[in-house]
């Protein structure tokens, strides 16, 4: 049986599977879980009239034993197809390791087995065997680029059938972070909770400002970053960073003028007069006063 591989980075549906194991290789739990969900439910469903889940056994390879493998893989005395979901093979050890591509070369008639591996170093063998054993295999690759944050959120937005323009997705991930969990859930209280096409004011409408506090906070962060950062083209300095090139070409417009002690003096004042302000001070809007007073002498070079 030949191995064909497929891709599942945006979460969409898995493809039919083609064989009886099935390999799910990936460190992205969200998109793996939801790649054993389609594959499970591809699979032959039990009799009509059996309950549901009847003959699906979900086990996670560190807390399988030697030989229980076997006993999951069993005939039933009822017949039906039966189906093994593994989770976490690169954890299993060594006797269930061998079991795993042993019964993964030598399928019993009617069984399914599903097997999901995070696909780094350590299991690495047991991949190897799977793969040589012509497992089906549906990669599930990390998402850590912005722009594939981007195209994870239209793709979960479509599956409502909405839609958000480029300012709405950033300020999305802004307002939530870069869990993909978060982001989906994030989705789908969008779609349930407004009309139209989402943009920013919509998202920070609904977070009621937490897009804008958090991205006050990734850019009082990442200035100091992008500030002390010289000789260096946006696009190098944004994977060096782990951020979108736009995002470093706006934070270097925002450093124009000031110099790398300027900017921790205002720093400095920023962060005293926000202590003073929730009550270490005698007068919040003295502190606010002298505040504005340090940052503007800061960037302007004067001490």
């Amino acid at each position: 049986m030949a191995t064909r591989a497929s891709s599942a980075r945006t979460g969409a549906a898995a493809p039919a599977p083609d064989g009886p194991v099935i390999l799910i290789v990936g460190e992205e739990d969200l998109l793996v879980e939801r790649a054993v969900t389609a594959v499970v439910q591809a699979l032959p469903q039990p009799a009509s009239g059996a309950e549901p889940g009847t003959g699906v056994h979900d086990v996670h390879a560190a807390d399988l034993a030697a030989s229980e493998l076997s006993m999951l893989t069993a005939p039933s005395l009822f017949g039906g197809d039966c189906v093994v979901i593994v989770r976490g093979a690169q954890d299993a050890n060594v006797a269930v390791s061998s079991e795993l591509g042993e019964l993964a070369a030598a399928m019993p008639d009617g069984v399914f087995l599903v097997i999901t591996h995070a696909g780094a170093a350590k299991g690495k063998s047991l991949l190897t065997a799977l793969t040589k054993a012509g497992a089906s295999r549906i990669d599930c690759p990390s998402i850590r680029r912005f722009g594939e944050r981007m195209d994870f959120l239209r793709a979960e937005l479509a599956r409502s059938g909405r839609k958000a323009d480029d300012s709405g997705l950033r300020a999305l991930i802004d307002a939530v972070g870069t869990d993909l969990r978060d982001l989906a859930s994030a989705c789908d209280q969008l779609s349930s909770d407004t009309t139209g096409v989402i943009n920013a004011q919509v998202v920070a409408r609904y977070w009621r400002g937490k897009a804008e506090a958090s991205g006050f906070s990734v850019a009082d962060r990442t200035l100091g970053q992008v500030g002390t950062a010289r000789g260096k083209g946006s696009d190098a300095l944004a994977a060096e960073l782990g951020m979108p090139s736009w995002k470093v070409d706006r934070v270097r417009q925002q450093l124009r003028g000031w110099s790398a002690s300027g900017l921790a003096r205002a720093h400095s004042a920023v962060a005293q007069a926000d202590a003073e302000v929730k009550g270490e001070g005698a007068s919040a809007g003295y502190a606010l006063e002298r505040a504005v007073r340090v940052i503007v002498a800061s960037r302007s070079g004067e001490r």
